[in-house]
């Protein structure tokens, strides 16, 4: 089975801005903006985990992945 990461979409009008999602990504795929908004800042090292999703407390974040045989 083969994940692959689509696209990574980031709600600015629900982000609070907290940066778990940066602090918690294993791959470290996030930067920061100036405002404290989470950019994508490496789609290709991004791994599916999903830890970005799931600490986010505002469901800010949502990974599309697409999985293959």
């Amino acid at each position: 089975m083969t994940k692959k990461i689509e696209a990574i979409y980031i709600n600015e009008k629900n982000c609070k801005r907290c940066g778990y999602c940066i602090e918690f990504c294993p791959a470290k795929v996030y930067g920061a903006a100036k405002d404290g908004l989470p950019l994508v800042n490496d789609l290709e090292k991004c791994t599916g985990c999903g830890f970005c999703e799931l600490r986010c407390p505002d469901f800010a974040i949502s990974v599309e992945v697409t999985v293959s045989e």
